[in-house]
C-alpha cells in the first residue's frame, strides 16, 4: 500500500497484487497521458503560431494525474502527473522548464487525492468535478505563468494577460474531460477491484 488510501486486505498476497495493480494502472495513464501529449504537441509545431499555445493545452495530463490521485493517493497522484510530462518532453523538447512543469501537473494528482480526503467519497460528484477541473487548473496556469515571468524576466501582469487563450482552453479541456472521463474511469477501477477481492474472500 503506497498512502493508505487504497483498500488492500491483510494478506500479504492479496496486498501485493493490489500495489500491482496500482502500478500497471499508473503505468497505463502515464503512457496514454504521454502519447497524447507527444501528439499535441507536434501538432502544435506544425500549426499556425496564433494557435500554438492553444494546442499545447489540449490533453489529458491532468485528467490522468487527479484520476491518480484521487484513487491511489498523493505520491502515485504526483508522480503520475510529474512522469507524463517528463516523458512526454523528452520525445518532443525537453528544457529547462520541464522539471516545473512536471512539478506543477503533479500537484494536480495531489489535489485528487485532497478532494477525496475532503468529500470522504468514493466517487466524486459532477459539482465536485467541475470544482476541481476550474480551481486546479487556475492554480496550474497561474504557476506556470509565474515561471515565465520569473525565468524570462518579464512583468507578470502581461504575461498573464498573454496566457488567457491558454488558460481558457485549459479550463475548457479539463472541465470536459474531467466530468466525462473521470467518473467512468474510476467507477470502472474500483468495479474491477471490488469484484477480485471479493472473489478472493470467497476463495480464502
Amino acid at each position: 500500500m503506497m498512502d493508505g488510501s487504497s483498500n488492500h486486505t491483510d494478506h500479504p498476497v492479496n496486498g501485493m497484487k493490489a500495489i500491482s495493480k496500482e502500478l500497471t494502472m499508473t503505468s497505463a495513464f502515464i503512457a496514454v497521458g504521454a502519447v497524447v501529449r507527444i501528439g499535441m504537441d507536434n501538432l502544435a509545431l506544425v500549426a499556425p503560431t496564433p494557435i500554438y499555445g492553444v494546442l499545447l493545452k489540449i490533453g489529458l495530463s491532468e485528467t490522468l494525474a487527479f484520476i491518480s490521485g484521487f484513487l491511489y493517493g498523493p505520491i502515485v497522484g504526483f508522480m503520475c502527473g510529474a512522469f507524463i510530462i517528463v516523458i512526454s518532453d523528452f520525445f518532443t523538447y525537453p528544457g529547462s522548464w520541464t522539471p516545473f512543469i512536471a512539478s506543477i501537473i503533479g500537484l494536480i494528482g495531489i489535489g485528487g487525492w485532497i478532494i477525496r480526503r475532503i468529500t470522504g467519497k468514493a466517487q466524486p460528484s459532477y459539482r465536485t468535478l467541475v470544482a476541481s477541473a476550474i480551481v486546479l487548473t487556475l492554480m496550474s496556469e497561474v504557476l506556470q505563468n509565474a515561471w515565465v515571468a520569473v525565468f524570462y524576466n518579464t512583468p507578470f501582469i502581461p504575461t498573464m494577460i498573454s496566457g488567457i487563450p491558454s488558460l481558457i482552453t485549459a479550463l475548457i479541456n479539463n472541465t470536459v474531460f474531467f466530468t466525462l472521463l473521470t467518473p467512468k474511469i474510476i467507477k470502472l477501477i474500483q468495479y474491477k477491484n471490488s469484484g477480485r477481492t471479493h472473489a478472493n474472500s470467497e476463495i480464502a
